[in-house]
């Protein structure tokens, strides 16, 4: 399960309210330019060039060169260069690998000086072939970083000239992995991301190859995190194909993939309303409830299916309308009884969340009732008690919730007399004297208000 110091705890719905964030609206403003504009004001968007860890600025080029004559020269100077990186890449001698990376700054500094550079005549020249030969496993970090430099910018070129990536598309999304550095994972990120914005073509093709789950893990929150920003999860879910892609590899594909793509889920739904929404309202509750019920990995996948289905339970009163009218219930109640106590754990948030609604400031959650009713009917209680008898603070915590919701909501004051026949009382009472302040308070709070001197007397 991924690490829970580093995942929002959206889930926790039950025990505080959840305050609603306002969408941010993104109003578009067409801009009629010609193509040649156009082309060019997206071409110096994604061009590369100063690099994500380097001070190495942009040569000036001759202000008394023309146009015509610039680029006749850099087109030179690119046809030698790449002659100059094929001969370094042979050479096995002394500082070959020096060698190699001078040869790969001369070329990415070509790469990077023009309005318009000379990719066409690096192409020509067969500069893929070797920039894909120099992004191989074991090489120096300065040389990886020089050689997804060169090929960000020869992707900011035309549509064709993008689609001559292709080779190097493996590479490019293998060197996004943990064992990469920052600078090499963050220039390769860069160089497909010029890939994705040439087209739905690309982006396809990108998502077969397995780009979205590294893309991810780089955009979304990690240890060093200064906090949850929804921005970036929000950015992810629009990208076309993605939800398609999610989907796609949580209904197919093995347990330990899928168990990869949940992760990414928590923490799309744990940081974006925006993501909660789309992914909601799409197949998702369905894939994860039939995952759950074929998935013979306790420990793999079914904790982080139920983290999400916990993430979209404690979002809009539709989403928990969603989850409970779902097949996800009568196995979730099942997996309360019957799971290992991690999972339980997981799915009491699931079943809480459905019980409750978001209120402003810090007044107690607004019950719905339906939900909690039904629920109880469903024979949920047994397993929240269980949880409130368990040596594990957090679980305990979240079974007396409950048990507060089921003596303040249940209809008819049908409350005290439930929680009774599942032995609650005696659950309660172990707290006593306990040394958590805030259990003892909230047990002994609930035994004295619906369980004192006056309980029993009207039966």
């Amino acid at each position: 399960m991924a690490d829970e110091a580093s995942t929002p705890h959206k889930r926790d719905s039950i025990k505080s309210s959840v305050g609603s964030v306002a969408a941010q609206k993104r109003r578009e403003h067409a801009v009629t330019v010609g193509k040649e504009r156009r082309e060019s004001l997206i071409r110096t968007k994604r061009l590369c060039r100063v690099g994500v860890s380097s001070g190495d600025a942009d040569m000036p080029v001759d202000d008394d060169m023309s146009m015509d004559e610039e680029h006749s020269v850099l087109e030179d100077q690119t046809l030698k260069a790449v002659e100059e990186l094929k001969h370094a890449i042979g050479y096995q001698g002394k500082g070959a690998t020096q060698k190699r990376v001078n040869a790969l700054r001369e070329l990415r500094r070509l790469l990077s000086k023009s309005e318009y550079p000379p990719v066409e005549a690096a192409l020509k020249a067969g500069a893929m072939t070797i920039l894909v030969q120099c992004l191989s496993f074991g090489s120096p970090d300065e040389q990886l970083l020089e050689a997804a430099w060169c090929l960000t910018n020869i992707a900011a070129g035309k549509p064709e000239e993008t689609k001559a990536l292709l080779p190097a598309l493996p590479l490019l999304i293998a060197h996004l992995g943990e064992k990469s550095t920052t600078p090499v994972s963050e220039q390769c990120a860069w160089a497909l991301g010029n890939v994705a914005g040439e087209g739905e073509e690309l982006r396809n093709v990108l998502l077969s190859q397995g780009a979205l789950l590294p893309l991810a893990r780089m955009m979304l929150p990690n240890k060093g995190s200064t906090g949850p920003d929804p921005k970036p999860a929000t950015e992810l879910i629009r990208v076309d194909g993605v939800l398609d892609s999610i989907l796609r590899h949580l209904k197919r594909a093995d347990e330990e993939l899928a168990t990869e793509v949940a992760w990414v889920v928590v923490y799309l739904t744990a940081l974006s309303n925006i993501a909660t929404s789309m992914l909601g309202k799409s197949d998702l509750p369905q894939i994860l409830v039939d995952r759950l019920a074929s998935s013979n990995s306790l420990q793999l996948l079914i904790p982080e299916a139920a983290w999400v289905l916990s993430n979209i339970a404690a979002g809009s009163i539709e989403h928990k309308q969603l989850i409970h009218s779902s097949e996800a219930v009568p196995l979730l109640i099942r997996l309360l009884s019957t799971a290992p106590f991690d999972i339980k754990k997981e799915v009491a948030y699931v079943l809480g969340n459905l019980c409750v609604a978001a209120t402003e400031g810090s007044e107690r959650p607004k019950l719905i009732v339906d939900h909690l009713v039904s629920l109880v009917g469903r024979g949920c209680l047994g397993g929240f008690v269980d949880l409130v008898r368990s040596a594990d603070i957090e679980a305990a915590r979240l079974g007396l919730q409950f048990m507060e919701l089921v003596l303040r909501g249940m209809p008819h004051s049908e409350g005290p007399k439930l929680v009774e026949a599942e032995d609650g009382i005696d659950a309660m009472e172990r707290f006593q004297f306990h040394e958590n302040e805030d259990l003892r308070n909230m047990a002994n709070e609930l035994v004295d208000k619906y369980f004192g001197e006056d309980y029993g007397l009207d039966s």
